[in-house]
């Protein structure tokens, strides 16, 4: 007989507000972000006889029926709720949950430590002092007055005559899937769906963050 290793945990979908900061109990100023977290509602129960692993899938934040295609719902009428924006799907809920139950931020207490997943914003193609911190060149003697933010030497000589791969250069920055690690819960605010984390959360105002145990 196997033995269910799975991490049980519970997560929600949210959006991010913006920074504050707060006074701790030793009147330290802690930076933290307020994040809207729910009402999310469960639009799908996956199961291990039908899809293979067991999961939950929410929905959160109200889409109009227009720009909804007719398949997404009739997948919304199925949970008996209004067709929503933004799907995840979450493994090993704690709870055994229904289709159509609601999801809110009494899940969490404060002192919770949660994981934020977040899209960090977009900065487009930025040079190597904006990506990766490089200092440029520093000065401006001996003619060098052009040179200021540029990457400087890239590779070897005659060998291997080409430039390595991985080689950290100009690109496009930012618009990546990034999570931070185990922030520290520190307010809930049910009535209004708010939780207050500690720490910087990725992404701009507004945008979607997902929230696990």
């Amino acid at each position: 007989m196997g033995v269910n290793l799975i991490k049980k945990m519970s997560g929600i979908i949210g959006k991010k507000v913006g920074m504050t900061s707060i006074f701790d109990a030793e009147g330290r100023n802690i930076p933290c972000t307020v994040i809207e977290a729910g009402p999310c509602v469960v639009t799908q129960v996956k199961t291990e006889e039908n899809d293979g692993y067991s999961s939950i899938q929410l929905g959160y934040d109200d889409a109009k029926e227009k720009n909804t295609n007719q398949p997404l719902k009739g997948h919304f009428a199925k949970a008996s709720t209004t067709p929503k924006r933004k799907l995840v799907e979450f493994k090993g809920f704690e709870d055994a949950l229904n289709l159509g139950d609601t999801i809110t931020v009494d899940i969490f207490n404060e002192g919770d430590y949660v994981d934020v997943v977040g899209t960090s914003k977009g900065k487009g193609f930025q040079g190597v002092v904006k990506r990766h911190g490089f200092a440029g060149v520093g000065g401006q003697t001996h003619g060098q007055h052009n040179r200021m933010r540029a990457p400087g030497s890239l590779g070897a000589s005659s060998w291997p005559s080409r430039v390595f791969k991985g080689m950290r250069m100009a690109g496009r920055t930012g618009g990546d899937r990034v999570k931070i690690q185990n922030l520290q819960i520190l307010k809930v605010y049910a009535e209004q769906n708010l939780l207050v984390v500690s720490g910087s959360v990725p992404g701009a105002k507004g945008s979607y963050v997902i929230l696990d145990k």
